[in-house]
């Protein structure tokens, strides 16, 4: 997990604020720390490529699979802090 660490509250919420607009999602928030989340279901070139791939063998299943991969074991987290 990556930590970002601010010097006041102002920056905190700019931080926090940014990255809500890069697609985060605030999982947990308090008064000096926050923990941000990002997800993905895997883009659709890659799907596509699955499916054609093995789609017809697997009746979408391999999709069904990358994409809960993507979203559990891929996503990005991070932490913003401040440290006063």
């Amino acid at each position: 997990m990556r930590v970002r660490k601010c010097d006041d509250e102002t920056e905190y919420e700019r931080v926090i604020d940014d990255h809500i607009t890069q697609g985060y999602d605030v999982k947990d928030r308090g008064q000096d720390s926050a923990r941000l989340k990002k997800t993905t279901f895997g883009g659709l070139g890659a799907h596509l490529v699955i499916l054609v791939l093995f789609g017809w063998w697997t009746v979408g299943v391999a999709n069904g699979v990358y994409a809960a991969y993507k979203y559990w074991a891929d996503s990005k987290e991070m932490q913003v802090k401040v440290v006063t």
